[in-house]
């Protein structure tokens, strides 16, 4: 966003800097617990929220906590939540950059037009569980989660704010045993009382999830009283009072606010849960979403990111092919619909699967430990020859199959029965050295052990991100999987790394210029190099730019170097210093880089995998 500040910003004061960093400061936004958020401006001219500490916390052990904080927050996908994007935990008053979003907080939307509506109440109960989803799929907890921090922003609900609560809160040193930070009336029973000592969980977010939500809907909070003594007393002791709240928002909130942590659900269980209950609601409430278009996407998206079941929810328009993928050993999903006698297409539940052909049996894995965390009973699979497309999402299911296919310039049937746009085949030319323009780097990580790319392991996605010589992705069926990575965005750079292909039909996955569920990707192939948009329109929508062949084929567990350079709408490709191909396009113009698993739609069986080393990003300068 660029622009002058708007009608919410404060002018500075007198003591206020003027710059801090590479930000101009513009005005003031508020105060609170972590210090004084301020409007700045970026080089570029973007507006963000530029968040500076309070002097009374500043030592070396809460620099220690705040940098560790901000790595974990800058984890965070862009789902429902306000983006960080940059922080210095080092300048002589640290602060934390991050999307600056214009809207007003719940707070002052109840304050001034009072509670929601029962349908806009239930769109913003899925925007915050949208956004706790993906802050906790991080490994992240927000730990202070109230209105004020609810931004009603257009298209979907943002929270802000998360993560960085415990880098300030009390140590004896900073205040007395007596001081907490948040606000009482949304502060989970655990942080009071004898356990209060007790390391906090992303059960307490879910807490104040039920306590925003309630006030939401009603204009009060639930435990309402004079002080905040009898106010923390309520929480410990009474029940809550939904009056005016009705079903279903009012049984989950309930359950949200269970004074024992272990009671109440995950924010992944709530979204399920509203998202479910979406399918049989009012015409008005299914009105209400398709205007937010922004807010379904994302909450599919989070969906996808930590996928703790194995089921999908599908839509009419989005259909996958006949797909069987159940972990080993766990329980068939209770919702599974096979086609009817005679039908060509699937029937749909609400939650679950396309029923497939009797699956094979388990697939043995090939490379020994990393594998064998993976069994799968198999992936039976049948293109359907309709113009249904599949959802695609952020971790798990992207409607392309394997690219550029048989038929030179045709389209090619994705995994899942989704139709991408196939641009020619480059010819398979001879390759040429081609020199660099001039760069410098901006990201740097061996990929020998967890840093920059944490691990991850999704029994029910079939997929991993471990290391073992390397980043190491596994996928246990068919489609690709996205590791989480650093969320910096890079705008013309060169994005280079080592990649091998270590098992049959194994093509490696890397998406650049990659924000908000949508960029560029590049498949990595041993025949070849696929490139496509994905997300254009919608997160379903993946569509060919270019095929470049190998003459030589990538030969399996052989390092090769791949080095993308993206300067403007130019995107050339190179394969050890060669340049194999290039394409001009101008779709996207800034986002971050994603490493990650694209297996070929072949008569190979999973496990599929892959190996990162040497991630390099290099600026290009000139």
């Amino acid at each position: 966003m660029t622009g002058e500040p708007g009608s919410r910003t404060a002018p500075l004061r007198p003591s206020d800097p003027e710059r801090l960093g590479r930000y101009e400061l513009l005005g003031r936004l508020g105060e609170g617990g972590m210090g004084t958020v301020y409007l700045a401006r970026a080089a570029d001219g973007k507006l963000v929220a530029l968040k500076v500490v309070r002097a009374d916390v500043l030592d070396d052990e809460f620099r220690r906590r705040f940098r560790s904080e901000v790595n974990r927050a800058r984890q965070v996908p862009p789902f429902c939540t306000a983006e960080v994007l940059d922080a210095d935990p080092d300048h002589e008053r640290p602060y934390l950059v991050v999307e600056y979003v214009d809207a007003p907080n719940l707070s002052t939307v109840v304050e001034e037009r009072g509670p929601l509506s029962p349908a806009n109440l239930h769109s913003f109960a899925i925007g915050v569980a949208t956004a706790l989803t993906a802050i906790h799929g991080a490994g992240v907890i927000h730990r202070d989660l109230k209105p004020s921090n609810v931004l009603l922003a257009p298209g979907s609900p943002k929270v802000i704010d998360f993560g960085i609560a415990r880098a300030v809160e009390p140590t004896s040193r900073h205040t007395d045993t007596n001081q907490m930070l948040g606000t009482v009336a949304y502060m989970a029973p655990e942080r009071f009382g004898p356990d209060a000592g007790t390391e906090i969980t992303q059960a307490a977010d879910v807490f104040a999830w039920g306590a925003v939500v309630a006030y939401a809907g009603t204009g009060r909070t639930p435990f309402a009283a004079d002080s905040p003594p009898v106010i923390a007393a309520r929480i410990l002791t009474q029940p809550p009072n939904l009056t005016g709240l009705v079903p279903p928002i009012r049984d989950l909130v309930e359950r949200a606010l269970s004074k024992t942590p272990t009671e109440r659900p995950t924010a992944r269980e709530l979204l399920d849960l509203l998202l479910g209950a979406t399918s049989d609601r009012s015409p008005e409430l299914a009105a209400a979403l398709d205007r937010q278009p922004a807010l379904r996407v994302a909450a599919e998206e989070a969906q996808a990111a930590t996928e703790p079941h194995a089921s999908r929810h599908l839509t009419a328009a989005a259909a996958p092919a006949y797909l069987a993928d159940v972990a080993a050993g766990e329980t068939e999903p209770a919702a599974r619909v096979a086609p009817a006698a005679g039908d060509e297409t699937p029937a749909l539940a609400a939650i679950g699967f396309c029923e497939p052909a009797p699956a094979a049996p388990p697939v043995a894995p090939t490379r020994g430990g990393r594998s064998g965390r993976i069994a799968v009973l198999a992936v039976a699979l049948a293109v359907l020859v309709t113009s249904l497309t599949v959802a695609g999402v952020a971790t798990g299911v992207l409607p392309l199959g394997r690219i550029g296919g048989p038929s030179a310039g045709g389209a090619s049937p994705s995994a899942t029965g989704a139709t991408a746009s196939a641009a020619p085949s480059a010819p398979a030319a001879s390759p040429t050295v081609v020199s660099p323009p001039p760069s410098k780097v901006v990201l740097l990580d061996p990929l020998t052990e967890p840093s920059l790319w944490p691990t991850r392991d999704e029994p029910v996605q079939l997929a991993t991100c471990g290391y073992d010589g390397g980043l190491v992705v596994t996928r246990g069926k068919q489609g690709p999987y996205r590791c989480r990575g650093p969320m910096d965005q890079y705008t013309d750079f060169i994005f280079s790394v080592d990649v091998r292909l270590l098992t049959e039909g194994s093509c490696a996955g890397m998406w650049f210029r990659f924000a908000q569920n949508a960029g560029y990707l590049a498949r990595i192939c041993p025949e070849g190099f696929y490139v496509a948009t994905h997300g254009v329109n919608d997160a379903a929508e993946v569509t060919v730019l270019r095929t470049m062949p190998f003459i030589t084929p990538i030969a399996l567990d052989t390092k090769t170097r791949i080095a993308i350079t993206v300067r403007g709408s130019s995107i050339a490709l190179d394969r050890d210093g060669y340049r194999i191909g290039e394409l001009t396009d101008a779709t996207f113009a800034q986002g971050r880089i994603v490493l990650g698993i694209y297996p070929e739609l072949t008569e190979h069986q999973p496990p599929f995998e892959v190996a990162f080393t040497n991630v390099e990003v290099r600026a290009i300068t000139g």
